[in-house]
């Protein structure tokens, strides 16, 4: 590859070439923002695009002649919400983590990179309390929002505050239940204080759901009105770009934010992401026809994925990490519903899938190395467990295998035979058929056949639901398809721990974390599995500071959770991006979103 020469420029060059599209947002702060974009947002409920600053950009299309100043990123799985803490999608976190920073991330070699701090906490320079029950940030002092008003402490402890709102109901705050209280010190100096002792001192404000939002934009939506606020669609934040255009589902764009620190070392003067397509086309517009700089997660067959290579304008970027595609299992009856209307409550146990002896049969019946070998080759590896990595937590227990001759032994001990010869196995009326849903991805439909195959093979009736990822993904509490509904009996999809530290991750299976109307289905619990020996060792992980003993809790949860079937993982993926040969800067890390480093991304030159 040529060498990478950023494009740079003063912020006084800046603000002549954005005039036009600026001044809707300059010199508003607080409630004349709120009022401004609350007028804004109302565009959204036409279906009309959102222009933030003046009417959609030049350039914001993906046809026609190629602006080698803009950036254009493809995401088949397209963001709907640009508020992280109100989002349970990767797609969402992709797109706003182009204006969110966190105070600090990890990268591929699980090092620290800081953002908005200004050091790293250590027990040395006293960041880290030796009690181990608080952690002091220093935060940098040389940073803005982008509507210009000064980032302090302040915006930290409110984002602690909204997050932690129960009203709010944030998807991230498993990530912050350690927390006692967050306190500004001085403008530039955040303490963030433990209920116990806690060696997961990193865990808040670090990485993707660290993302710290501006208290002067968000403080009138501290509530239940969270999802009403219009900076949910019109970010306002501190990171290299700031949102000019956003139609959900659709179209992304962004301008260099004038207000950045190292604005002139910004390649780009746009920034486009545009969603809907298909993995295969979003890969194709990358590898073959170069239409493309980047394409997230190209979830494609490995056959496919090698002939789109050859095209030769571009390559798979790839790193192994916490990443697995997992079938999760209902503990709770889609069919019936409380008094109030709620499906898949705890108030109705599953009528077979709470049956241990059926989550058995139906992991023996997997063949999960026919679906690694046929559909993912080498983006993906058997996976036997949930926690992956870092590997010191990864178990080396032996785990389910493929045995539909066992599993068919299981079923047929436990009662449950097909007793009306319908093809279907019943117990006392009970038909074992289920509705097994996932997002459109032609991967994932080919993942759905070849599991409906085994489980039909096994006596089990298999209806599959394939629902848009913009929508599975959503998290849209008034939508029963989404993944925190839940509301069919299997459901499958992609996630992991997003940090080195997993404690909050191995939190999702806790009795307290999970999905229902009363939480909005914003917790993560989506399968409201519920354990006390589970529970009880996570509680003993929270505390534990022996390194050793930590990691060996860690192992048994994962036991634990494979041993009762809460769950059943298939697949673990390397996380992927289709990158044009011509784009500089990519590093990925399986601790954060893509776009982590996009104020680093630029283009080389095409070659001659």
């Amino acid at each position: 590859m040529l060498p990478f020469r950023p494009r740079t420029f003063s912020k006084s060059q800046f603000h002549s070439q954005s005039q036009k599209q600026r001044p809707c947002l300059r010199g508003l702060t607080g409630r004349s923002v709120g009022r401004s974009l609350a007028t804004a947002a109302l565009i959204f409920t036409s279906g009309l695009t959102l222009a933030a600053c003046g009417g959609a950009p030049s350039g914001s299309g993906f046809g026609g002649d190629r602006n080698p100043e803009t950036l254009k990123l493809l995401y088949w799985q397209a963001p709907t919400i640009l508020n992280p803490h109100l989002s349970s999608g990767f797609k969402d976190y992709e797109a706003a983590r182009i204006t969110y920073e966190p105070l600090a991330s990890y990268d591929n070699d699980n090092n620290m990179v800081l953002f908005l701090a200004a050091e790293e906490p250590t027990r040395e320079n006293g960041g880290v309390a030796e009690d181990g029950k608080s952690v002091t940030w220093k935060l940098k002092q040389d940073v803005k929002w982008s509507d210009g008003q000064p980032f302090t402490a302040a915006d930290v402890v409110f984002t602690y505050e909204f997050l932690s709102n129960p009203e709010v109901a944030a998807a991230s705050g498993s990530d912050y239940t350690s927390v006692e209280s967050v306190e500004a010190v001085d403008d530039f100096t955040v303490r963030i204080n433990f209920k116990d002792v806690t060696p997961a001192w990193s865990q808040p404000f670090v990485g993707l759901n660290g993302m710290i939002l501006p208290r002067h934009i968000f403080e009138e939506y501290n509530g239940a009105n969270a999802k009403e606020a219009p900076a949910n669609l019109v970010p306002v934040g501190t990171g290299p770009y700031r949102v000019t255009q956003f139609k959900p589902g659709d179209l992304v764009v962004y301008e260099p934010n004038p207000n950045f620190r190292d604005l002139d070392s910004l390649a780009f003067t746009q920034v486009e992401i545009k969603g809907g397509g298909d993995a295969t086309s979003a890969a194709r517009a990358v590898l073959q026809t170069g239409d493309a700089d980047f394409a997230y997660n190209p979830q494609v067959e490995a056959a496919v994925l090698k002939q789109l290579q050859a095209g030769g304008a571009g390559s798979i970027a790839s790193v192994s990490g916490p990443q697995a595609e997992r079938l999760y299992v209902n503990f709770t009856d889609p069919n019936q519903e409380t008094a109030d209307g709620e499906k898949s409550s705890v108030e109705f146990p599953h009528p077979f899938l709470s049956d241990k002896a059926v989550r058995e049969a139906l992991a023996l019946s997997v063949n999960r190395q026919l679906i690694s070998e046929q559909l993912y080759g080498p983006t993906g590896e058997v996976a036997y467990n949930i926690l992956r990595a870092p590997t010191v937590y990864r178990s080396s227990k032996e785990q389910f295998k493929f045995d539909p001759e066992q599993a068919a032994k299981i079923l047929d001990e436990a009662g449950w035979v097909d007793s009306n010869n319908n093809g279907t196995r019943d117990k006392d009326g009970v038909e074992l058929s289920v509705v097994f849903a996932t997002s459109v991805n032609p991967l994932r439909q080919k993942t759905q056949e070849i599991i409906k195959q085994s489980f039909e093979k096994l006596g089990v009736g298999v209806e599959l639901k394939t629902i848009d990822a913009g929508v599975f993904f959503s998290g849209d509490p008034s939508n029963p398809d989404t993944v925190n509904r839940f509301e069919t009996d299997l459901q499958m999809f992609t996630t992991g721990n997003t940090s080195p530290e997993p404690g909050a991750t191995m939190q999702w299976w806790t009795c307290d974390e999970i999905s229902s109307k009363a939480n909005d289905w914003n917790k993560d619990n989506y399968a409201r599995y519920c354990n006390p020996e589970y529970d009880a060792l996570w509680e003993r992980s929270r505390t534990e500071l022996d390194p050793a003993k930590r990691q060996e809790l860690f192992i048994q949860m994962n036991d634990l959770l494979i041993e009762d079937v809460a769950i059943i993982p298939l697949i673990g993926r390397t996380q992927n991006a289709a990158v044009s040969n011509q784009l500089q800067g990519v590093a990925i890390t399986p601790w954060d979103a893509n776009t982590w480093n996009v104020k680093d991304w630029g283009r080389s030159p095409a070659p001659e």
